[in-house]
């Protein structure tokens, strides 16, 4: 896969014998639930032990049991469910319908739709801000960001945003929205309170990625086709710095220990460290080919990087910022979930249909886990200890037991499994 492939699958938002892995029961239900297609979005609602499952067809959101693994709802929303977000405090779950140009609100103890509330063109990205009670949706092609009561399941604002607003992120300290706008070159600063834009942050050329460090308030904005990492200071709204980056900055990632910040840069194959104090570049490390995803593992102070066309997985200390080890993956690793409870990393290979699961103490693969056609996005259950893989051309989900590495079930959620 080229960059622009992996650009629009975000933008238009992923059992070895060995070891011992076994399939202990395959769920086919084709039941009155009817279901979707291509699912490529999930989200736990912790407060009811259950998973939500959007895809690009079929026109609903699929529940599952996080206990049983078995489907217990169909939900109708809108076209092609692009993303979920979940609101912890009414317990509610937000559906972005990328083409129906609406955000299906769910409650989450029913299963049932509360609401449909109109969100602009084309809604690609969900944030929750939990010092407000408010959802934020970002339109694509709206040039705004939409603003949802959490409580009252109403649209209380439609802020204007920059061209093409296609990432969201939450500074929790002083309850800020951020909205790196595509198009035009820049980054959109909502108030949580008012509803109102604080600043626009002038960027480098397509901002398309954005992390916050809570612990020196700032957010990074990664500008994919310009080398370079955008740095902004919660506090005045205002550039601080711009921090030179590889080739095609594309995920970031904070480490929480000691303040740093990861850019994986696709085309040029390293990873730039950037001091969170100082805003200095403490290192450019070398990983695989294509780094595409990032992720972090606050037990051991380790970061992992997937490196799409390189197969495999480098581990960089946190302290020292070298490199542990590199480990084998699949075809085409493409995105992480980390399993704190087990300390374990999870990478899904797109192309090999499994997913790599990596002991975040010894750095050694423990265990290779057949998924299904095309892995997309993966989710874990903090109550049950479980990973969730979700296979975009199989219309099925692998659930992970993270103790044991087996394969609980396969949960079909398409209309014909």
């Amino acid at each position: 896969m080229r960059l622009t492939r992996l650009i629009v699958g975000s933008v238009l938002l992923v059992v070895s014998l060995a070891s011992g892995q076994w399939l202990e029961k395959t769920l086919y239900l084709p039941d009155s639930f009817g279901g979707l297609r291509c699912p490529q979005c999930m989200v736990y609602n912790s407060t009811n032990n259950t998973l939500y499952v959007g895809g690009e067809y079929g026109d609903c959101v699929i529940a599952i049991d996080g206990a049983t693994n078995q489907r217990i709802a169909r939900i109708p929303t809108g076209a092609n469910a692009m993303a979920l977000c979940y609101n912890p405090t009414n317990n509610k779950i937000y559906c972005a319908n990328h083409d129906s140009d609406n955000v299906t609100v769910i409650d989450g103890a029913t299963n049932s739709v509360v609401t449909t509330v109109a969100a602009g063109y084309d809604p690609l990205a969900l944030c929750y801000n939990p010092t407000d009670n408010k959802v934020y949706c970002a339109g694509l092609f709206g040039d705004s960001v939409v603003v949802i009561d959490g409580a009252a399941d109403s649209v209380i604002a439609t802020v204007p945003a920059g061209s093409y607003p296609g990432a969201l992120c939450c500074n929790l300290s002083d309850s800020k929205v951020y909205c790196a706008n595509h198009y035009s070159d820049n980054v959109t600063v909502i108030d949580g309170a008012t509803n109102s834009v604080i600043a626009t942050v002038t960027a480098g050329t397509l901002p398309f990625a954005l992390c916050y460090n809570p612990t020196d308030n700032k957010v990074y904005c990664a500008n994919a086709t310009n080398a370079n990492v955008t740095v902004i200071d919660c506090t005045t709204g205002r550039v601080i710095t711009t921090v030179a980056a590889g080739n095609t900055p594309y995920a970031l990632c904070h480490n929480s220990i000691d303040a740093k910040v990861y850019c994986a840069n696709y085309y040029s194959d390293n990873v730039t460290v950037i001091d969170g104090a100082t805003n200095g570049v403490i290192a450019t490390v070398a990983v695989g080919t294509s780094p595409c995803a990032i992720c972090y593992n606050q037990t051991n102070n380790k970061i992992y990087c997937a490196n799409w066309e390189g197969d495999h997985v480098t581990v960089i200390d946190g302290t020292a910022d070298t490199i542990v080890v590199t480990v084998a993956a699949g075809n085409g690793p493409y995105t992480f979930c980390y399993d704190p409870r087990d300390n374990k990393v999870y990478c899904a290979n797109y192309y090999s249909a499994n997913v790599t699961v990596i002991d975040g103490a010894t750095d050694t693969v423990v265990a290779t886990v057949a998924a299904g056609n095309t892995p997309y996005a993966l989710c874990y259950n903090s109550i049950d200890a479980k990973v969730y893989c979700a296979n975009y051309y199989s219309d099925n989900v692998t659930v992970i037991d993270g103790a044991t590495n087996g394969v609980i079930a396969t949960v079909a959620v398409g209309t014909s499994p």
